[in-house]
């Protein structure tokens, strides 16, 4: 992280390395650019290197996820097998090629550039720009996604020369041919459709606690906010006994309804519970932090930064809802989603829910956004293009676009690596439940209150956040304080210089000075300053670096 510190790799190890005709000065160039790695694995045409020992799980085979194959298995390994069973990238030498592979979902990120024919690698970005040209070209594709949704689709990130290697997706070194190629592959659950097989609710919470199981021994933190995901994982690990804490913090949405409905939760479980404040005044800090750690992927989760931190200290495993919403209570996927007529009617419905809507004024100029519209359209397209047609198209498109590359990264890159994320929903066998029934079953939330009823029918009758209701209370946002309001200001005039983005409206605020901000209180202005500042942040941390900022629209 250029002008940060490199997070502590205690959980999950921080890996770099190159596959093919590589050389030596630049795997030094690229392992002195990142964290501390030693020597894993080396031979002519591969090299692996990690923040800690990796233990082969068989000869020539390594995997860095949290779960990784078991030691000794007999079975000769295949890729998509580890990927899709341990949702762990690895590196596989065989006799004629080598491969390196991310997860099914792609969740644990592996960044590459090509150089000289090979492919070097690294868990995060920044150690490959020591590899890049410079100055460094923007990818205007990628901010044209962060700023329309959030987060970037496909392989892109900031910078034109280093790519992400997608889910189910492999590089292959040719050992006869000496070229690499790319592998792309449909995971488990998109060869295999789901056909309705009438899963009941009381199987769903069975599945649950089987995916719990392998824990059960372990001291566990389960944060509790007042929605479903939650408190379904809080009642499933008290119901097995299992040494649980349970924390919360205020989301910055302007209610905290999170901690008061958290205080019925855990008092109902009877679980220790702490709320985790969060200082105004530090935002500016915490909101770097959260930018500069998730490599400027995602304008999400600045607020999780003080929580985070926390649980870095506490060091208990997380068990996280990630997945929840999407597989079982249709978030995101509207009923003209669902009620589309034709393919590209569904897609383009899907695309209108996950996208950021109108803010209270027009934030870009008509031209950029035209331009961001069209290729943020065209990667959506490509990015789901396999699932079309697919019996469940619509919680999987989710799934593979902003579960993955936006919310996965506040326990993957936050939380994570240094202390291990569990996602109970991803466990194949609820997975495979969940995605087996049909959305129209979970339209309103009904089948995910079937589900809590089961679990524990005194908690899934305490309110939540997921069902429409009053405030209980409103609270000043921490992003739209005077401190926020401050930085942001900051970094939106460095974003009011790329020519033609912004419109006139857009730049009139910024000319106003840091209290103009105050207008951006509804939920989609917030979500497209969070995404311009994001920029700006970039701009100022990169400036020295990079090259012609004029955008393609200009």
């Amino acid at each position: 992280m250029r002008k940060g510190t490199w997070p502590a790799f205690t959980a999950r190890p921080y890996v770099c390395g190159a596959l093919g005709p590589f050389t030596a000065d630049r795997i030094a160039a690229l392992r002195a650019a990142g964290p501390a790695t030693q020597a894993v694995y080396e031979t002519p045409d591969a090299v692996l290197y990690g923040s800690a020992p990796l233990e082969p799980y068989a000869p020539g085979a390594f995997a860095w996820g949290e779960r990784r194959p078991v030691v000794g298995d007999d079975r000769p390994p295949s890729w998509l097998r580890v990927a899709e069973e341990h949702e762990t990238p690895g590196l596989i030498d065989g006799p004629e090629q080598v491969v390196l592979h991310a997860g099914a979902f792609g969740l644990v990120d592996v960044y590459y550039l090509e150089a000289g024919g090979a492919v070097y690698f690294a868990g995060l970005i920044e150690p490959l720009l020591a590899l890049a040209r410079r100055p460094y070209q923007v990818n205007w594709d990628a901010w044209a996604a962060i700023l329309k949704l959030t987060y970037p689709l496909l392989e892109d990130t900031p910078y034109r020369e280093v790519r992400r290697l997608p889910g189910a997706t492999a590089l292959t070194w040719s050992r006869a041919r000496r070229r690499i190629t790319v592998d792309r592959r449909a995971p488990r659950w998109v060869r295999e459709e789901p056909v309705d097989r009438g899963v009941t609710a009381r199987e769903m919470v069975a599945l649950l606690h089987e995916a719990l199981k392998p824990y059960e021994d372990r001291p566990v933190l389960v944060p509790v906010s007042g929605g479903y995901d939650s408190r379904l994982l809080a009642s499933v690990a008290v119901a097995r006994r299992m040494d649980v804490e349970s924390w919360t913090t205020s989301p910055d949405d302007g209610l905290d309804n999170d901690i008061d409905f958290a205080r019925y939760i855990t008092r109902e479980l009877g679980i220790p519970h702490r709320v985790i404040p969060q200082d105004p005044a530090a935002y500016p800090d915490e909101a770097l932090w959260t930018a500069r750690r998730l490599e400027y992927l995602t304008s999400h989760h600045a607020w999780y930064a003080p929580f985070a931190r926390q649980v870095h200290a506490a060091g208990r495993p997380i068990v996280d809802g990630l997945a929840g919403g999407p597989l079982m209570k249709n978030f995101l996927i509207s009923s003209a989603a669902v009620g589309a007529e034709s393919a590209a009617a569904r897609r383009e419905a899907l695309l209108r829910s996950l996208a950021n809507g109108e803010a209270h004024l027009p934030v870009l100029s008509e031209r950029a956004a035209a331009w961001i519209d069209e290729r943020v359209r065209e990667a959506f397209g490509r990015a789901t293009s396999m699932l079309r047609g697919h019996r469940a198209e619509l919680p999987l498109s989710v799934l593979h676009t902003r579960t993955a590359r936006g919310i996965a990264r506040s326990p993957v890159n936050l939380v994570g690596p240094e202390v291990t994320p569990i996602f109970p929903f991803l466990h194949p066998e609820f997975f495979d439940a969940a995605l087996s029934v049909p959305v129209t079953r979970k339209e309103g939330g009904r089948f995910y209150r079937e589900i809590l009823q089961a679990a524990n029918p005194r908690v899934a009758a305490l309110p939540s956040t997921n069902v429409p209701l009053l405030p209980n209370r409103r609270v000043p946002l921490r992003s739209g304080g005077p401190a926020a309001r401050e930085w942001s200001h900051r970094m939106l005039r460095r974003v009011a210089a790329i020519e033609g983005l912004l419109s006139e409206e857009m730049l009139r605020v910024v000319a106003d000075g840091p209290d103009a901000l105050t207008a951006f209180r509804s939920w989609n202005s917030r979500f497209w300053l969070r995404g311009l500042v994001l920029f700006g942040a970039w701009l100022a941390d990169y400036e020295d670096l990079l090259g012609d900022l004029t955008p393609p629209w200009a």
